[in-house]
């Protein structure tokens, strides 16, 4: 039997470090990982505190040289901005890693822990972590500065229109604070018929009027007007103003179409109720129940006015209804209403109840109305109008009276309503008290139309809210499924919100 040897295996040895003498395994350098550290600092030259510069206002942080960005605490956006100040100092150095320290959030601290990797001494490769901490100073950034001084404005957007009611306006502004487009504005200052927005930037203005053009209907004008002009650069400074009108007609206004344009909606009657204003006007045939959207171009191309002003109803009480089922429409007549049902309805003003005096009239309110239920109205048997289209049309076609919509216990609704919106903060300088009673119209018409008030938001109020979805006389009231629940931001101490960073 013989015996194999196996063969020897080399093992590396050990050398004494040349500073402490320390047995080590040999690297370049020679010398024991604490005695290298001691020797060489590789992270000599980057700053170990850096100053942020940061906004109260509009809470962003400046990007030099000019930029200013929005981050939240610990998040990427806030960690680039972090590692930019140091970009300039690490050109030498290898960036391993890098994440963020817990601080206080009022303790205007922000720690970042920072990995580094360098080669050293023949070769040698270190990597040390260290912490580097940013100083948060407060500074006022341009466009607050602008905001604050409330007269600098580069462009102006003017809101016009020529009514009595301002539900358009009401309905306007809630779509505003919907998308948020009111956070770019400087100043937003209230007149007699229409509101205006003041911006630092074209660009801003120019994406608040695309926004009102594709949401009501209007026609817009621009002008400029030189300001400063420097002729060695060749550059100009201009104040832009635009000018929009929303078309006359709001909700619940009793309309005379031309002939022309009532014959290219499906020879509808010119006599006709707006039932909607959206991005289109929404109207209705209360004789044949045709409905038909009037755009901005085509209104401006063929334009009407109002017959009558919510001031100007009158209320009646319902003594007779007959709902008529079938009627057929002549050729070339255009869509029918699905939501509305057409009736023949008797009715006798309120305020002359003691007379026999009754009037008939046909409405598209027939699934609303039943004998005895109060309905608001206009009286064209007993009123003067002026108007050219309604002189010129055929007096038997000239309806009595012209239902308008039912009317309910307001102060009852008011008790009733578990729900709020929102107001849009504006300079309301030379201005009388707000209507409250076209802002309760603007409410209960909300209630009324589920169409309207899809687009908005509506929020629950701090009342205990009403379960059912109607009350007592029936009155239409928003479902607890539609509403938005208000909420606030508060601290961690459970207090008022505060700000991110105070003093």
């Amino acid at each position: 039997m013989e015996y194999v040897q196996a063969p020897a295996t080399s093992s590396q040895g050990n050398i004494l470090c040349c500073t402490c003498g320390v047995p080590i395994p040999p690297n370049p350098a020679n010398m024991c990982v604490a005695c290298l550290r001691t020797t060489v600092d590789i992270s000599e030259g980057i700053p170990k505190s850096v100053t942020a510069l940061f906004c109260k206002q509009c809470e962003r942080y400046l990007q030099p040289p000019a930029t200013w960005i929005q981050c939240a605490l610990e998040s990427r956006e806030l960690l680039a901005l972090c590692l930019k100040k140091l970009k300039g100092s690490m050109t030498k150095v290898r960036l391993i890693d890098a994440g963020f320290l817990w601080t206080e959030p009022h303790s205007k601290r922000i720690k970042l822990k920072v990995t580094i990797q360098k080669e050293v001494m023949n070769g040698a490769i270190l990597q040390q972590v260290f912490v580097v901490e940013f100083v948060i100073q407060y500074q006022m950034c341009d466009d607050c500065h602008r905001v604050e001084a409330k007269d600098f404005w580069k462009a102006v957007v003017q809101v016009r229109q020529k009514t009595s009611h301002k539900k358009t306006f009401y309905y306007l502004e809630q779509l505003i604070l919907k998308h948020k487009l009111h956070t770019n504005a400087l100043n937003i200052k209230e007149i007699h018929d229409g509101i205006d927005f003041y911006y630092a930037t074209k660009q801003h203005a120019l994406k608040m009027v695309d926004f009102l053009q594709c949401t009501v209907p209007c026609r817009s004008k621009t002008s400029q007007r030189l300001i400063s002009h420097d002729i060695h650069s060749n550059t100009f400074n201009y104040k832009s103003t635009y000018s929009l009108e929303i078309v006359p007609i709001c909700k619940d206004n009793v309309v005379c179409l031309p002939p022309r344009l009532a014959q290219s909606l499906g020879n509808m009657g010119q006599v006709c109720v707006c039932v909607r204003v959206t991005s289109t006007i929404h109207i209705i045939d209360p004789r044949t129940l045709q409905i038909a959207e009037v755009d901005g171009s085509t209104y401006w191309r063929y334009p009407f006015n109002s017959l009558c002003s919510p001031r100007q109803l009158e209320e009646f009480i319902v003594m007779d209804t007959e709902v008529i089922r079938d009627l057929k429409l002549g050729a070339g007549a255009g869509f029918r209403s699905n939501k509305h049902t057409l009736a023949d309805v008797w009715v006798q003003k309120t305020s002359e109840l003691d007379t026999s005096q009754q009037y008939h009239c046909r409405t598209f309110l027939g699934h609303l109305l039943n004998i005895g239920d109060l309905v608001l109205g206009f009286d064209f048997a007993n009123s003067n109008v002026n108007d050219d289209y309604l002189n010129k049309m055929n007096p038997n076609h000239v309806p009595d009276v012209v239902l308008i919509k039912k009317s309910y216990d307001r102060n009852r609704r008011a008790r009733r309503r578990n729900w709020k919106l929102k107001e849009m903060e504006r300079d309301r300088e030379g201005l009388d008290v707000v209507d409250e009673r076209q802002y309760q119209d603007f409410l209960e018409d909300l209630e009324e139309d589920e169409a309207l008030r899809k687009n908005i938001n509506i929020f629950r109020g701090e009342w205990p809210p009403v379960e059912s979805d109607t009350d007592d006389e029936g009155a239409p009231c928003i479902s607890l499924m539609e509403m938005l629940e208000d909420l606030s931001l508060s601290d961690a101490t459970g207090g008022e919100g505060a700000d991110m960073m105070t003093d």
